[in-house]
């Protein structure tokens, strides 16, 4: 590494602690707390409409939830085609207590964190127990066991009379210092709160990957028989890989409740499995930047083919069903493209652009 780490630019490491620093140089640092400084000030300057809060909130929401599923996928090689029933299992956790104790209940209203750690706990544990299967199978036979732990899902709250057979579930209004977030800061204030899950469950995986147990997620990705000789447990570690998962995505639940103030089965379904699945795809399978990038372009192509929807209503006639068919369209079309041209996603054009800033004007 360069003396100067203000000017260090290339990957020339004397030792492995420097290889596994978070941050490489004072730049990289510089630039991530000037980036986490505006996340966290522009509500402060800038107001949007509840429509687009409820956007920003959904994407934040989906980061987390696309972290866990990058665990288990990206970074483990485990295909699943299940993770909105994890997510599921977070957000009726905390409607299940809504259920039992009622909705304006403090521990929902007051104790809300460890309602959300709660959820979490819930997801890890049907995590580790649909990731048992990994023990013996792989590939499209695994996949298909995360799927038909999502059908099961659907049915028992569809025909479950103490999940209100899908229907929504009430949340009660939280509480904060200041007392009950009301109607008009309801959408600001989770905001922050999804942003504080994200950032210290982002730098949870950053730092997981730092270690031997990172470490060993690639290496049964990469070649299973080879780690298990090298003296890791491939078994144990896919199903940690999906523990994490089912963790990361019971928060996402959980802050899915909170956020909409109730739970409903149409939230949880095969298409947002599918969805989560897409996010990862774009952004970029097995990177922690993938797992930012993919939900955002795709809420940001969700606004835009929207706007192109109600367009398209007012040109075309509506016996040809255009506009209805422009989002499904759109989505299948990205993901094939993103397959064809471009798999590693958008964390590779970040990966090329930085190391493009990096590099010039080539120090060493």
């Amino acid at each position: 590494m360069s003396a100067n780490r203000w000017l260090a630019t290339g990957n020339f490491f004397t030792s492995y602690r420097e290889e596994q620093r978070i941050f490489f140089t004072h730049l990289d640092r510089l630039v991530f707390v000037a980036v986490l400084v505006l996340l966290f000030a522009w509500p402060l300057f800038f107001e949007l409409s509840n429509k687009y809060m409820l956007v920003v909130n959904h994407t934040l929401i989906a980061v987390v939830a696309v972290m866990g599923l990058n665990i288990v996928t990206g970074y483990a090689g485990l295909i699943s085609i299940g993770h909105a029933a994890f997510v599921g299992v977070g957000a009726y956790t905390v409607a299940g207590l809504a259920t039992t104790l009622g909705d304006s209940h403090k521990l929902i209203t007051h104790a809300w964190p460890l309602m959300i750690v709660l959820s979490g706990g819930m997801g890890a544990l049907f995590g580790a127990f649909v990731g048992l299967p990994a023990l013996r199978l792989k590939h499209l036979y695994l996949a298909i066991a995360t799927l038909s732990f999502q059908m099961i899902f659907e049915w028992v709250i569809h025909f479950m009379g103490f999940f209100n057979q899908g229907q929504t579930i009430y949340i009660g209004r939280v509480h904060w210092l200041t007392g009950e977030v009301g109607r008009s800061s309801h959408y600001v204030f989770w905001y922050y709160a999804s942003l504080v899950v994200v950032v210290i469950t982002g730098f949870g995986i950053r730092n997981l990957m730092r270690t031997r147990f990172g470490r060993c997620l690639i290496a049964v990705r990469d070649n299973d028989r080879a780690a298990d000789a090298m003296g890791m447990h491939p078994g144990l570690t896919k199903v940690y890989a999906f523990a994490l998962a089912g963790f990361m995505a019971g928060l996402a639940g959980a802050l899915h409740a909170y956020l909409y103030r109730g739970v409903g089965i149409e939230s949880f379904t095969l298409h947002h499995s599918i969805t989560y699945l897409a996010m990862a795809i774009v952004g970029g399978l097995g990177t922690l930047h993938g797992a930012f990038w993919g939900p955002a372009a795709i809420e940001f192509l969700d606004i835009q083919v929207e706007h192109l929807s109600a367009w398209a209503a007012q040109i075309f006639p509506a016996q040809g069903n255009l506009a209805t068919a422009l989002r499904p369209f759109s989505f299948g079309l990205v993901i094939v493209l993103f397959l064809m041209f471009e798999p590693r996603g958008i964390a590779n054009w970040w990966r090329i652009a930085r190391s493009y800033v990096k590099l010039w004007p080539f120090r060493y």
